[in-house]
Formats: structure tokens, sequence, C-alpha cells
């Protein structure tokens, strides 16, 4: 069985024109051959709400969540800085696109327990749960973390044990349990001191894999004993590249057998700017991409192979 992550999404700027069901479906022979495909969906989902205040601000329509399911997405995770750029007007909005979703959603609710439900599918008899949430510090996490009593985003700031619990119960009930988390340092290409010890807890809570978004750069990948970890996947659909580097990005693919993450490959892209979009490498540009991620394996902490 397989599963494959991307990186960073929105429909922003030029982007808006793939506002389709079938506006990404040039992406489907390679993002939807896998069994499960997430990504991380970073923007609200509005036309309404006042700007929240900070620099940039994402919003979409609900067609965006269509557009994903004809790219091959079967999940995405709305933890992340982005997911309530409009207040709560916006959240609410972005709620009720939610609920009418043609694909999971998780990492967002109307109060803690919905943030922090899995998504759960079944794959030829294989169970598996996908959580969302956030590592990062910020306006986001401080005014719309998810809490018993208001809705908002799940947050590892300071309810990293409720996570930890989320991850500790379902491994429990499924055979494999993914996290998809927003965390690290923008354009910094190793984790931080949080990636790491936030990945170790979820790795002995019982979780199987662990990838990262929001650097908006490719970080290094290994295993921290049985866990797969990535910290970070990059851009994937986005509206600018402002270097070599954050055009860079790729789609990782994590074999499972036995309910276990047993190995795992990477199939390097780049941001195209003629169709905005990513484009699959080859040859001498695949092994340029690949050499770099590998090189970054160094400062991750983890190890080549699983133990």
């Amino acid at each position: 069985m397989t599963i494959s992550f991307a990186g960073d999404v929105h429909f922003e700027g030029r982007l808006a024109s793939r506002l389709s069901p079938t506006g990404l479906a040039s992406l489907r022979p390679w993002v939807g051959a896998a069994d499960v495909t997430m990504v991380n969906l970073e923007t609200a989902i509005t036309s309404r709400g006042t700007e929240a205040p900070k620099h940039y601000h994402f919003r979409t329509t609900p067609m965006a969540l269509q557009a994903l399911k004809g790219a091959g997405v079967d999940v995405v995770t709305m933890a992340n800085n982005h997911a309530v750029d409009y207040g709560g007007v916006g959240l609410a909005d972005t709620l009720r696109a939610v609920d009418r979703s043609p694909i999971g959603v998780v990492g967002i609710g109307r109060d803690a327990a919905q943030a922090f439900a899995p998504y759960v599918v079944d794959v030829r008899g294989t169970r598996i749960a996908f959580f969302g949430a956030t590592d990062v510090p910020d306006w986001t996490t401080s005014a719309f973390s998810a809490t018993s009593t208001h809705p908002g985003i799940a947050s590892a700031v300071g309810y990293r044990d409720r996570l930890e619990r989320a991850v500790r119960t379902w491994s429990a009930r499924a055979d494999v349990v993914v996290v998809y988390l927003h965390g690290g340092i923008e354009r910094q290409v190793c984790p931080t001191g949080r990636q790491v010890s936030t990945a170790s807890v979820l790795a002995r809570a019982g979780a199987d894999i662990v990838v990262t978004s929001h650097a908006h750069v490719l970080l290094g990948q290994g295993w921290r004993g049985r866990t797969f970890v990535s910290h970070g996947l990059g851009n994937f659909v986005w509206y600018s590249a402002n270097s070599v580097r954050e055009g860079r990005s790729g789609l990782l693919t994590v074999n499972v057998q036995g309910g276990r993450a047993v190995s795992s490959s990477f199939a390097p892209s780049a941001h195209s700017r003629v169709d905005w979009l990513p484009h699959r490498l080859s040859g001498s540009a695949a092994r340029a991409v690949l050499a770099d991620v590998a090189s970054l394996h160094g400062c991750t902490g983890l190890a080549s192979r699983p133990s």
C-alpha cells in the first residue's frame, strides 16, 4: 500500500484560474497514483471577513476542494497559519465548505474535538488515520487554536498533549497513523529543535508517518525508530517561486506493509513559469534535487533506515 504527500497548496493569483473540477487534472497521473494522497491546503475558504493582522492573506472558494479531488488528492490538512486569514467570519465560511467537501479535511473544526479528529480510510483491509496539526507559534495559534468552546485549527502550540493523546488512542484503533504537521522556520533547510521534539513525541505515541510543511523549501527525511519522518515538503501548487530552492518540490511516497512504513521514494518537481504548476523532473535535473535532499539528511538527526 502506498501513501503520497505533497506540500503547500493554494489558489492565489494566477492559480485562481485552476478553480474548476478539472483545473489540476494534469497532475492526476502522478499525484493520484498512490492509494491515498495528502497535501496541505494553506488558505481560508471564504469571500467574506476581515484581514487578520498579518502580512500575507490567502483565500479561495469551495471549488478548491473539487479541484484537488480532480488532481487525485484524497485528504488535506488545514491546520496552518493561513486557514483563518479572514477571522471568525471567514472561519465560519471555511467550516461550511469543509462540511460539504468531496475529500477528507483534517486539522480544523468548530471545537477541539472536531479539529483533532482524524480522517479514517480503509485501503484493502488496512485502516489509516490521518491527523493534521500546526506547531508554528504565531497569530493564528494565539487567536484561533481550537478548544472545547472555540473554533479554530488543531494546534500543538500549547496543546501538544491533546495531539499526543489522539495519536496514542488511534494507534490502538488503526493499523497506520499519519500526522501532517505545519512547522519549522521559513526558508530554513534544517529542522528546528521544536520540530525534532514534536516528531519524537508523536513517534513514541504511535505515529507511523510524520510529515511537515511550512518552510517553503525541502528539508531532510529519515527514520526515528520505526516512524518515517519528513521535516519539510516545500511548496507544491504555489503562486510564486522566489528562488530556485523555493521552486523545488515533489511527491513523497511512503510504502506501507503489514501496518508499518517500510520504505519511501521521492519524485522531484519544479515550479513552472508557463502554467504555474509543479512539473515532474527527470534526468540530471531530478538527480540534482535528489542529491540536495539527501545532503539535508545530516542535520535531521534521523536514521537512514527503520529500526
